[in-house]
């Protein structure tokens, strides 16, 4: 099986973190600069930095040369650097959700969307003004392959597209996703798919062919960073944070429980969620419909629905929840079934604090999850 690694860089947040109902304070000065010195992704959304001998404001995971402690001053969110004077720093680009592909690449980008069958070459990249290189580089980062790995990856995830879901003959599939012999098409989509002939793809009554089917993931930009989205024809089957240590082992679980592999696409779920996600950080969405698709333990599950209904704005803890589900001893099983969620936002594990009303461990940050709660809050004050 073709093995999708996603690696897409740490998060940003380009919105006021601070709020009165869970009142943070920054890291000390020295925790910032080693941070900053280091590039540390782990403080991406917990402060930026205005460089005073420049003038400009920066992320801690800047490539610039770095300045020396006395030159900087320390701040938690765009605004207030803003409000000092500093302007935006145009490599690490502090007003942009992280992941946003820079301008030089946009024609390129907009041209594999408009042509997605095209074969790349690097004399084609040069004709554009693109170095191959600097190309790959983007890509390896942001997908975790290079450029030319990307494009065969979505010409074949096409193809199984075609097959399945416009019953096209294999042959047709091949021709029409830029394959110039069946050959080359059939090693493929075995390789892809565990020796599973591309004939097989559409599956049979017997159900033989489940390993065949596709998991398109894409990557979903918001204001908290680049979220990873899975989805095949049922529906969501994951939505987490492209930071979180959690992923890989997630994406296994879902490979495991589905017998999908995980090939870059989308479909009508991907922008489902897109649109929904804007409306919720928008403060305009309180409910999503997109339809998921909930697979765990008989307790996962149970403790999943629990979640679904929390309201919006409002917050349980671990034992009102365990009680919820006759069980008051089982506190710590909520705790875990609550970490092994795979819905970020969308199942609002979030909305799950101690009992003292203090703020327990999130998979995506702890700063992510009182930013959610504040912003819930003040949408529903806005509103």
């Amino acid at each position: 099986m073709l093995r999708i690694q996603i690696c897409i860089a740490n998060c940003t947040a380009n919105t006021n973190m601070s709020n009165t109902l869970f009142p943070t304070e920054l890291p000390t000065t020295q925790e910032m600069y080693k941070a900053l010195c280091e590039r540390d992704s782990e403080y991406e959304g917990i402060f930026i930095v205005g460089v005073k001998t420049t003038g400009i404001f920066c992320r801690p995971t800047c490539p610039a040369k770095k300045p020396l402690e006395k030159n900087v001053s320390f701040y938690g969110n765009v605004r207030d650097a803003l409000a000092a004077g500093f302007r935006p720093c145009k490599r690490c680009r502090p007003m942009e959700a992280f992941g946003t592909a820079p301008e030089w690449l946009a024609n390129l980008l907009s041209q594999i969307e408009e042509f997605p069958d095209r074969r790349w070459k690097d004399h084609d990249l040069r004709e554009l003004g693109l170095e191959p290189a600097r190309v790959r580089r983007w890509f390896k980062a942001q997908h975790g392959m290079t450029f030319h790995c990307y494009q065969r990856t979505r010409r074949l995830g096409r193809a199984i597209g075609q097959i399945q879901v416009d019953n096209q003959s294999a042959t047709s599939a091949q021709l029409n996703s830029g394959y110039e012999s069946a050959s080359g098409f059939r090693d493929a989509f075995k390789k892809l798919f565990e020796n599973v002939p591309p004939s097989r793809a559409r599956g049979d009554s017997t159900g033989s062919a489940e390993s065949a089917k596709p998991m398109y993931v894409n990557r979903v930009l918001t204001e908290l960073g680049p979220m990873v989205c899975a989805a095949n024809e049922q529906g969501l089957h994951l939505l987490e944070f492209a930071d979180r240590r959690m992923l890989e082992t997630q994406i296994k679980r879902v490979n495991k429980l589905t017998r999908c592999t995980f090939v870059i696409g989308e479909n009508e779920f991907h922008r489902s969620i897109q649109g929904e996600l804007q409306a919720w950080f928008a403060g305009k969405l309180e409910k999503f419909q997109t339809p998921i698709v909930l697979k765990g333990t008989t307790f996962q599950e149970q403790v999943w629905r629990q979640l679904l209904q929390i309201r919006y704005g409002e917050s349980r803890s671990y034992e009102q929840i365990a009680k919820n589900l006759e069980n008051p001893k089982a506190m710590r099983a909520v705790g875990k079934a609550n970490g092994d969620n795979r819905f970020a936002i969308v199942v609002p594990c979030h909305r799950v604090i101690r009992a003292d009303g203090s703020l327990s461990g999130y998979g995506g940050g702890v700063w992510r999850k009182q930013w959610m709660l504040n912003h819930e809050q003040r949408s529903l004050k806005t509103n």
